[in-house]
């Protein structure tokens, strides 16, 4: 399933937690994964295993790449080949963190002295050489980022703040409302959980406050739309690279990846790679990459990527569904017209690490088909027979005018203001909608436990949780159908 034969350049910590990893892996999936199980096993006719209250789920480490400002260009590449040491690091922890319950068990301490002082001093070797490659360059490296090494054990009971969205109730958590029920659903799979999902008939209408605005609706905003069809990935086109956050690097997402458009990329595409590739959408002017995390059923599925790293070998098990439906579509301005986009700008949406990094980026809904005015962030949604599960995102519109990206891959775009209008020093560019639409068997909940759940590909460490979804986009468009796209739009049409 379009693997990827090219020599690839992959970090140190990528080798070690490879390594450890593979001696973990067996059978139907992570054996390390399953970690939920406490200093005492429940055998109440369950079979399962419960987490203590005060066990500590997950790693939460403060995300440096985002803190990061004014890379000079000639050292971008050497940094964000760091920030992915980084991520790898914690990947590493988290393993350690899975395999070690019945030596946190007997001793308070473990966690602290054996995993998270560990990593601490490893993230702040990772964080020096970043603040050298950068004054090497030729800049000047913020000397408070030592402050961000330590990471914290994130308890079993401990709430995600979501987006505020509460959907206007929840499953019973099996645990009397004190916390999420830690279970492996039968698997040995860190989450999905039974609180992660949510009848969308008990969504709240019209609940969720919008913060990237939607298609223009003003008399003097550009309302026109175009839309490219770029088929649902019928190429097979996989890998857990991630081109825009770790060129160059090996498994740099820690997750699998569907690709439509451009059919040249993974971490070592290089602009004029991606410019002479083929394209899976149908006007072959657009060769952009429009990619995201794939979902997956959790239905004991062996997949191509079942043993490796990015797929089984980092708890993303199960089977790959491919989206019935991807629409892309570009929209306009409310305030007015829109400018071209340069070519190869790069937009990340969204935040695979909204679970420890909090809500301030997360981006993607989740709804069901005959229930659009009912949206989440935070839950995955269980649709009526015949529904189908929809993922939608709505990308930043607004430009800085100069940079196809920047340091943190974010701060050279913005979404608009309440208003419409772009922040100043911004301009409006069209805006790209993605609508997946995925027929799923409606999983049940039952007791606090979850069957055959669906789920998102994450980091390891950020358990599968529906905030984590995110989307990513390099424009490949040639010129010419780039300006077509924007005349489109300014002209109030409807295009393709």
């Amino acid at each position: 399933m379009g693997r990827n034969t090219r020599k690839r350049r992959t970090p140190l910590a990528t080798k070690i937690v490879a390594g450890a990893a593979a001696l973990a892996v067996g059978g139907g999936g992570l054996v390390w994964a399953n970690f939920y199980a406490s200093a005492h096993e429940d055998h109440g006719g369950h079979n399962r295993t419960r987490s203590a209250g005060a066990q500590v789920a997950t790693i939460d480490c403060p995300d440096v790449g985002q803190k990061i400002r004014d890379v000079p260009d000639r050292a971008r590449g050497e940094v964000d080949g760091e920030l992915a040491s980084m991520d790898s690091q914690i990947t590493d922890a988290y393993q350690r963190l899975a395999t070690t319950r019945r030596a946190q068990a007997g001793d308070a301490r473990f966690v602290e002295n054996s995993i998270l002082g560990p990593l601490k001093e490893r993230r702040k070797a990772l964080i020096d050489r970043i603040q050298l490659e950068i004054n090497r360059a030729g800049g000047k490296a913020d000397d408070n980022l030592d402050e961000l090494a330590g990471c914290q054990g994130r308890p079993a009971d401990q709430q995600q703040n979501g987006d505020g969205q509460d959907g206007g109730g929840g499953q019973d958590d099996g645990q009397n409302g004190d916390g999420q029920n830690q279970d492996d659903n039968g698997n040995g799979v860190a989450g999905p959980v039974a609180d992660d999902f949510i009848d969308i008939n008990d969504v709240q209408p019209n609940s969720r406050n919008s913060r990237n605005g939607l298609a223009a609706d003003g008399d003097g905003g550009s309302t026109g739309t175009f839309s490219t069809d770029c088929g649902v990935n019928e190429n097979n086109l996989f890998n857990s690279d991630n081109l825009i956050a770790a060129p160059g690097v090996d498994n740099g997402a820690h997750h699998t990846h569907d690709y439509v458009g451009n059919q040249d990329n993974d971490a070592f595409s290089s602009d004029e790679d991606l410019a002479n590739a083929d394209t899976s959408c149908q006007n072959q002017g657009d060769k952009s990459t429009y990619y995201w995390p794939v979902l997956r059923l959790q239905d004991g599925t062996q997949e191509f990527d079942a043993n490796d790293q990015g797929g089984g070998a980092e708890g993303n098990i199960g089977k790959i569904l491919k989206p019935a439906q991807a629409e892309l579509k570009f929209v306009g301005s409310q305030q007015g017209d829109v400018v071209a986009m340069p070519k190869f700008l790069r937009v990340i949406t969204g935040d695979a690490k909204s679970f420890t990094n909090g809500d301030a980026n997360a981006n993607t809904s989740w709804s069901c088909s005959g229930f659009e005015d009912r949206q989440v962030t935070d839950k995955y949604p269980l649709c009526p027979e015949g529904s189908q599960v929809l993922r939608t995102t709505n990308f930043q519109s607004c430009w800085d005018g100069q940079n196809i990206d920047s340091a943190n891959h974010r701060d050279h775009m913005a979404f608009v203001r309440e208003d419409g209008s772009c922040p100043e020093g911004f301009q409006a560019v069209p805006q790209l909608q993605v609508r997946l639409a995925y027929d799923i068997p409606t999983p049940t909940v039952e007791n606090g436990q979850v069957r055959n759940p669906y789920a998102v590909d994450s980091f390891p460490e950020q358990l599968h949780k529906p905030i984590t979804d995110h989307n990513d986009f390099i424009n490949v468009m040639d010129e010419n159908l780039m300006n077509e796209v924007v005349d489109c739009i300014n002209r109030g049409e409807d295009c393709q």
